[in-house]
């Protein structure tokens, strides 16, 4: 663990790991099975974490891939077998769309680790890093479509395709700027602070569900859900 961060910082990055996990275990339609497979899978990280398995970053493959492969390939699983995809069209859009919302106190978080010299500037908001602004304005686009009815399908629709390339942006300054054997950027001060326990489930969790809930979100906006779910 990172030892010299004021309290407030894990507090609140507990809290927002809650809130997520809260939010798609709500728009899963209260799944048993996919909240134990998620609370096993941040367990194990964190033992992982802790271990200072990740504070390795030399080599190949880099050490960070147990942190970010399984969850990718687990959307992709989703969405590629038929009971994947079941699964996923019966998920609630609005909590889809609420739980964005998490992404305001993680740039806060990530803006405080910068403070403290663990992730460089380029990762926050006071530098190239602007998914703020999809954590501001889930709740805004959220509450306008499903309970003022002022945002339609179109608005819906292109605030998710924001979210992905915002999405797309941090995490490629990230994986640029973390100190592996890709490292283009922030050589003075590269991204070590999510190798960290708790923050490895930043990249092992979060951002991976933020892609599953903008790429689900989509699915349903754009029709293409299965017709048996749908029954």
């Amino acid at each position: 663990m990172i030892h010299d961060l004021p309290a407030y910082v894990p507090l609140t990055f507990f809290a927002t790991t809650a809130f997520a996990l809260y939010f798609i275990f709500r728009a899963s339609q209260k799944s048993k099975l996919m909240f134990a497979a998620i609370a096993l899978w941040l367990l194990f990280q964190a033992v992982v974490a802790l271990t200072g398995f990740y504070h390795f970053e030399r080599g190949f493959p880099p050490r960070f891939a147990l942190a970010v492969l399984p969850p990718l390939a687990s959307v992709v699983m989703l969405f590629l077998l038929p009971k994947g995809r079941a699964f996923i069209d019966t998920f609630d859009l609005k909590y889809l769309t609420f739980l964005q919302a998490f992404r305001f106190p993680v740039e806060l978080v990530l803006y405080w680790l910068h403070l403290a010299s663990y992730i460089p500037s380029v990762m926050t908001f006071d530098g190239r890093n602007w998914d703020i602004i999809t954590g501001i304005t889930a709740p805004i686009i959220g509450f306008m479509y499903f309970y003022r009815g002022t945002a339609g399908k179109a608005t819906l629709t292109a605030w998710n395709i924001m979210g992905l390339v915002l999405l797309a942006n941090i995490v490629s300054h990230a994986v640029l700027s973390a100190p592996t054997d890709f490292q283009k950027l922030a050589f003075d001060m590269p991204n070590t602070g999510v190798f960290y326990f708790p923050y490895i489930w930043l990249p092992s969790f979060l951002v991976p569900l933020a892609l599953l809930s903008h790429l689900v979100s989509l699915r349903r906006l754009s029709g293409r859900s299965d017709q048996s779910s749908q029954m």
